[in-house]
């Protein structure tokens, strides 16, 4: 499974840079693939390991403050691993023209 998540402290202003540091340190620790961007962290495992990063990274944040909010996102998919790389070089493949609709054997476009 996938999920995206963000965690975010309540009640302290608008640079959260920092309290967001400690949970993406949590991730990054935990040893499972993962991915951070702008807006959401992303962890790949199984049920129990992802929820428990999840929880863990909660925890951090609030350990600094009162007041968290959490959003996530789930794809729950068994017996799919490496997600986080194989979804998105599908959708470049389909970018590159590699793939029409229809016709996911089509050879990818020459240069």
């Amino acid at each position: 499974m996938i999920v995206a998540f963000s965690v975010s402290p309540l009640g302290v202003g608008e640079d959260v840079g920092e309290y967001v540091a400690d949970a993406v340190r949590v991730v990054r620790e935990s040893g499972l693939p993962n991915r951070t961007d702008a807006m959401f962290t992303s962890v790949e495992g199984e049920w129990d390991e992802v929820m428990d990063v999840v929880k863990r990274a909660v925890a951090a944040v609030e350990a600094r403050c009162g007041r968290v909010s959490l959003v996530l996102k789930a794809d729950i998919r068994p017996g799919v691993t490496d997600g986080l790389t194989s979804k998105v070089e599908t959708v470049e493949r389909h970018l590159a023209g590699g793939e029409t609709p229809g016709n996911p054997e089509q050879p990818p476009a020459a240069p």
